[in-house]
């Protein structure tokens, strides 16, 4: 019924109501850091800040918004998580490592293709 990028919009405006100016930033510099370092690179950058006790919850939301997202739409993937209780960062991780180079580089351009709309609703939606 709807396109991949109408699907990827419907979900980026879904899960940035509410955010944050933090949650925004890192919006803004996260296809920059996947670009210049890789994606399961940031993944674990982020899910690490989650853990830090300085940290707020925007990067443990920011990388579950891109996992789920990943998890959904490589589904058909037999590394990958078949259901939605499963869309958490080990398990897409695994699933990252596990995978062919090919799927890899289709899950980061798919991430990016999610962070584009993430980019540009997040400032429309915040929370100040």
């Amino acid at each position: 019924m709807h396109n991949l990028d109408q699907r990827r919009a419907a979900y980026a405006w879904e899960k940035v109501q509410g955010c944050s100016k933090e949650y925004e930033n890192l919006a803004k510099s996260a296809p920059a850091l996947i670009m210049n370092n890789g994606l399961m690179q940031i993944l674990a950058f982020f899910e690490t800040k989650a853990k830090s006790k300085k940290s707020k919850d925007y990067y443990k939301q920011f990388n579950e918004h891109i996992c789920e997202w990943l998890g959904k739409q490589f589904q058909h993937i037999d590394e990958f998580p078949k259901n939605k209780g499963e869309f958490n960062f080990k398990a897409i991780m695994t699933a990252l490592y596990q995978s062919e180079p090919l799927v890899y580089r289709q899950a980061t351009e798919e991430a990016l293709a999610l962070l584009r709309w993430i980019r540009q609703f997040a400032p429309a939606v915040r929370n100040d």
